[in-house]
């Protein structure tokens, strides 16, 4: 008998309020990088009606320009306008910095660097599968890629109408486990009062669902496009935003677990963040060496301490071989001690901006590291 389900899965637009935070604390973190790459970051931006609030920790030797840095990034988000609903010229910036606690550097600032402890406890899931070739599942890649297009075609202002906060969600029919065709896309963004709801509504499907989603739509997909009419007022004068608030998105959109700890504002020091990375970059390795169709890996850690604490690798009963064998390979061939995860996907590097928006897995960039699959060839 076919099992046969709906999977659904969400994305949001770099102009949405929770995602400006994420975007204005990782730019905040490139540039202390920029200027010492052994900076510790823990950074939180909440952003709403015509203001920004920066709050953390910083320990580094360089100095930082936060309210330019700020300014700048919601410029280039494209907010640059009062009747935008923000204005990056005219909005107070706030901040509160201090440097990281002694008692948490004594764990995580070792005196040989193989042993740098983890900067908490924690555990972090990876997740990998065979049916995109991102290596990713394909209702979190069918969503992002709407909002891409939905910014480029804001950018090059092929639609003039349409303004910076967005969010599309993508509804996928699965048989036996395998993506068959798009159920439904909702699709809704912030527009200029002049536009009329059927115009909106046609040139959004004709140019950016269709040319988006052509291979996985039919006659019978449903679109579901700004469903309770305008979407004039947007952005944080409609809705407060804050760092961290968008960790689904982020990662697998729903599909594999999450350890529930955010990204964004954080050096890769952090294992929320860097052991994120890398347990993806495992489950991918193991799919791209065709050891499993699809593989979930989780990793622990305790506060201070370089070793994991544990190590798991799922394959959902699609292995080749036993899961102990393959755990045997990845204990092996990945060494999971926060200093060496550092070195081996090069995180000491002012990347994380781009990180911010659109996913940190399933990217094409070269500067995701993570996203490699040299090890593959390790694993067969």
């Amino acid at each position: 008998m076919v099992s046969k389900y709906l999977f659904s899965s969400e994305s949001v637009t770099e102009g949405h309020p929770d995602k400006m935070c994420d975007q204005i604390s990782d730019s905040i973190l490139d540039e202390f990088l920029s200027c010492d790459i052994n900076s510790r970051v823990a950074v939180e931006s909440l952003t709403t009606t015509g203001t920004v609030f920066v709050a953390g920790e910083v320990t580094s030797n360089g100095s930082v320009d936060i309210q330019k840095v700020v300014r700048n990034t919601i410029r280039e988000i494209g907010y640059n306008r009062a009747d935008f609903g923000f204005d990056c010229n005219t909005c107070a910036v706030f901040t509160s910095i201090h440097e990281q606690s002694n008692d948490i550097s004594l764990g995580v600032n070792a005196s040989e660097l193989k042993d740098q402890g983890a900067g908490d406890q924690g555990l972090v899931f990876g997740y990998a599968t065979q049916e995109t070739p991102e290596l990713m599942p394909l209702p979190i890649i069918m969503a992002h890629k709407l909002c891409m297009k939905l910014s480029e075609v804001r950018k090059r202002k092929e639609l003039d109408w349409v303004r910076p906060d967005g969010k599309s969600q993508v509804s996928v029919v699965y048989e036996d486990f395998i993506p068959k065709r798009i159920d439904t896309v909702v699709l809704s963004t912030q527009h200029s009062p002049e536009v009329e709801m059927d115009q909106l509504r046609e040139e959004i499907i004709n140019k950016v669902i269709r040319p988006t989603c052509s291979e996985w739509i039919d006659s019978q997909t449903r679109f579901i496009i700004n469903p309770t009419g305008r979407f004039v007022l947007g952005g944080p004068s409609a809705d407060t935003g804050l760092t961290g608030r968008k960790i689904i998105i982020d990662t697998y959109g729903g599909m594999g677990r999450h350890g529930g700890g955010a990204f964004s504002g954080k050096d890769p020091s952090k294992v929320d963040r860097s052991a994120c990375y890398m347990a993806r970059y495992i489950a991918k390795n193991i799919v791209a060496a065709e050891l499993a169709r699809k593989c979930e890996v989780q990793i622990a850690y305790a506060i201070g301490v370089a070793e994991p604490v544990s190590i798991m690798v799922d394959t959902f009963g699609t292995g080749r071989i036993e899961q102990e064998q393959i755990e045997n390979k990845v204990k092996k061939n990945f060494d999971m001690r926060p200093s060496k995860i550092i070195e081996t996907l090069s995180l000491k590097r002012p990347i994380y901006k781009k990180t911010a928006v659109y996913g940190h897995f399933g990217r094409t960039d070269p500067s995701f590291s993570w996203e490699k699959t040299d090890k593959a060839h390790l694993l067969k």
